[in-house]
């Protein structure tokens, strides 16, 4: 694999509870745009934001993405998703172009139908419903086709002669040349990929795939990504379209992060199979650990995709704990960084910064002080690590059904636990 580019994926999470350092929404807010100058300074070559609608999420990416390039100079900035069902395409369009006028050309626009949500119906609550006989990802791609034509300057509405003084079609303003090739649709079968490929857009392939074969997920995101370089060819399109894949990386730099984060290494180093949306779905493996193990792991081409190097453009997304506030979101991103160095041929490579220990499974424990964390000791402790997993599990994985939870909770101790 060539990795041209790796950047990060904020989801923006604020709530106001014990610990947290962003309790409000103008703290996620805040701390994003640092987040984006850190990276930054530290030579990462993405800043990327999630969307979500009625949840204590970054819900209005413009305004945040426009601060973010007021503050930037060179890094992408853009999104993991914007979901179309939600938009009215025109006014989108106009954000967008100013959004990538103040950036200078740097905005890399991630948009799809999007994904489960906590509202039912939430696009309705907006005013937009899907016409008869269409669903909502009818509609989504019908707004995408309308908000993909305004920013190449079609004209859009028809022309007041008394006050233009000529007929036709208006397009919306402002343009920002070269938009339309940095439009990038999220993906999450093969199917939609290949119908990706047919529209011209770039690829966006997150750590979920909605459907599941079987066949481990690195293998099924690369049949994802042949399909969409078949359909792109097929369809005649100049040159070739850009792939961006994404692994859920979560590097352990202080104590605090092993104390929120720690446990995860094991109960999510494996792909994990669930029930999304009345269907199955495979998560990809996440890398939890200190910033050498997982850029040795996340290095190997094992944990990616095999395509043609000149297909990618891979932001490998890194989700630093940034409900830790400003300050450690820095220092995370700066530790991590250094176990990554260019080498000859512009990709990234792995390189373990010099005296740091390796990654171990930990084990919480709590006195009458603060929590701390210490190596696993033995077998003898399996179950007490299973119940931890068992409470963890039920309180954040309701997708899974009975059957599901047996299933895994039986693979621990042979597959996730030391030996």
């Amino acid at each position: 694999m060539n990795v041209k580019k790796i950047g990060f994926l904020s989801f923006g999470h604020y709530q106001d509870v014990p610990g947290s350092l962003t309790p409000t929404a103008g703290d996620a807010l805040l701390q994003a745009i640092e987040l984006a100058v850190a990276a930054e300074e530290v030579g990462a070559d993405g800043a990327f934001v999630r969307v979500h609608h009625f949840a204590p999420q970054q819900a209005s990416p413009f305004p945040l993405l426009a601060a973010m390039a007021a503050r930037t100079s060179r890094i992408d900035l853009g999104t993991g998703v914007i979901d179309m069902r939600y938009e009215n395409p025109l006014y989108m369009a106009e954000e967008a172009a100013a959004t990538d006028l103040i950036s200078g050309g740097r905005l890399q626009l991630g948009i799809s139908r999007g994904s489960p949500e906590p509202a039912l119906r939430g696009a309705e609550s907006f005013g937009y419903v899907p016409g008869e006989g269409q669903n909502d990802a009818d509609m989504a791609r019908q707004h995408t086709e309308i908000f993909r034509a305004a920013i190449t300057g079609r004209g859009m509405a028809p022309a007041n002669p008394q006050m233009t003084g000529h007929a036709g079609l208006l397009p919306i303003e402002p343009q920002s040349p070269g938009l339309s090739d940095r439009i990038w649709w999220g993906s999450g079968t093969r199917a939609t990929a290949k119908w990706t490929g047919e529209q011209g857009m770039n690829l966006m392939s997150s750590t979920l795939l909605t459907e599941d074969t079987g066949v481990p997920f690195d293998e099924l995101q690369a049949e994802q990504i042949h399909a969409y370089h078949e359909a792109w060819n097929a369809a005649g399109h100049p040159g070739q379209g850009k792939v961006s894949v994404s692994r859920s990386v979560i590097p352990l730099v202080s104590e605090q992060d092993r104390r929120y984060f720690g446990l995860r290494a094991q109960a999510e180093a494996k792909d994990q199979v669930g029930r999304l949306e009345g269907g199955l779905a495979r998560f990809g493996r996440s890398f939890v650990g200190e910033p050498d193990v997982w850029a040795n792991r996340t290095s190997s081409p094992r944990n990616w995709p095999t395509t043609p190097p000149s297909s990618w453009q891979t932001p490998c997304w890194s989700r630093c704990p940034t409900s830790s506030g400003s300050a450690t979101t820095r220092h995370c991103w700066r530790t991590s960084s250094s176990s990554w160095h260019p080498t000859p041929d512009g990709a990234k490579a792995c390189r373990p910064p010099a005296g740091k220990p390796s990654g171990r499974i930990r084990h919480m424990e709590k006195g009458n002080g603060p929590v701390i964390l210490r190596a696993c000791r033995g077998e003898a402790e399996y179950p007490a690590l299973v119940d931890i997993w068992r409470s963890a599990v039920r309180a954040t994985h309701d997708f899974l059904d009975g059957s599901d939870f047996t299933r895994i909770e039986s693979r621990l101790a042979s597959d996730y636990f030391p030996a």
